[in-house]
């Protein structure tokens, strides 16, 4: 990491994530829309070190394994996985190869309930994975928060990944309650709510932004849909997926300006609330 990381606000732009017990950058990269290994070592420089990675994720292969392999304690891989219990060890192992290390930080079971299943047999090859260091934590995107919340109380999930923004707030009531027992990791995801709460609507009012800079909205900037969950001491990551440099280090960018106020935070509610309220995104041409 270079000395540009000095410029973030202390006690914003960082954590320790449970369980890893490694410092990392709050905003997270996923690279599966567009940016390729060059961008991941740009991102680096300037601070990033939680990387989301799948066998999917072919054009920053090659800058994840470069960083890491400088410095491997001060990164966390993170592989997203879709898989049934006899393909677990299979994919991580093909995974330590492809990265070429020795572990994973995480490995997550990919939208659980959905294309992942929560059984013994999974759950046993992880735990074993992890007995051999071979995984630190176990890890669940999960859209279900009833059944988060659940699992956040008796599970042997380390690390939630799921989605929470100013349009879907709901984490707030069922799943953050629940983390206290046994310090799980929460990363977030789809803080722009698909581009839906930075895409100017029509017919939404809004009073007058109660921030003092400059700011033209409604719609929301990437950047207030950033900081909104950054704002939120139960997230320990928010990822981000730019399509290209431009929009990294524009995301990038957004860490610099710090946690959100009281008043800021209720502007931008209400206006998530407002877009969740529309049967019909009907946007402005």
């Amino acid at each position: 990491m270079t000395g540009q990381i000095m410029n973030y606000p202390a006690g914003f732009s960082h954590s320790l994530l449970p369980v890893v017990k490694k410092t990392v950058f709050r905003m997270g990269i996923a690279g599966n829309s567009g940016i390729d290994s060059t961008d991941i070592g740009w991102a680096a420089e300037h601070g990033a070190n939680y990387w989301v990675w799948g066998r999917s994720f072919g054009k920053v292969t090659e800058g994840i394994r470069g960083v890491i392999r400088h410095n491997r304690e001060g990164h966390v891989v993170a592989m997203l996985g879709w898989v049934f219990g006899w393909q677990v060890r299979r994919s991580v192992e093909s995974a330590l190869q492809k990265l070429d290390t020795d572990y994973l930080d995480v490995f997550k079971l990919g939208w659980l309930g959905r294309t992942s299943i929560y059984s013994k047999g999974i759950i046993d090859a992880l735990l074993e994975l992890k007995q051999e260091g071979k995984i630190l934590a176990i890890g669940a995107s999960i859209h279900d928060r009833k059944r988060a919340g659940r699992l956040a109380l008796n599970s042997e999930i380390d690390l939630f990944m799921i989605r929470y923004n100013a349009k879907h707030p709901g984490a707030e009531q069922d799943i953050f309650p629940y983390l206290q027992k046994r310090n799980q990791a929460v990363v977030s995801y789809t803080s722009l709510a698909w581009g839906q709460l930075i895409k100017p609507l029509k017919g939404i009012i809004m009073p007058p932004w109660p921030g003092g800079e400059i700011f033209n909205g409604p719609p929301l900037s990437p950047e207030l849909c950033y900081r909104f969950v950054l704002t939120n001491p139960n997230v320990h990551v928010v990822l981000t997926g730019p399509q290209n440099r431009e929009q990294l280090g524009q995301n990038l960018a957004a860490m610099k300006q710090g946690p959100l106020k009281p008043d800021e935070l209720n502007w931008i509610r209400q206006y998530g609330q407002l877009v969740k309220a529309r049967k019909r995104l009907d946007y402005v041409k």
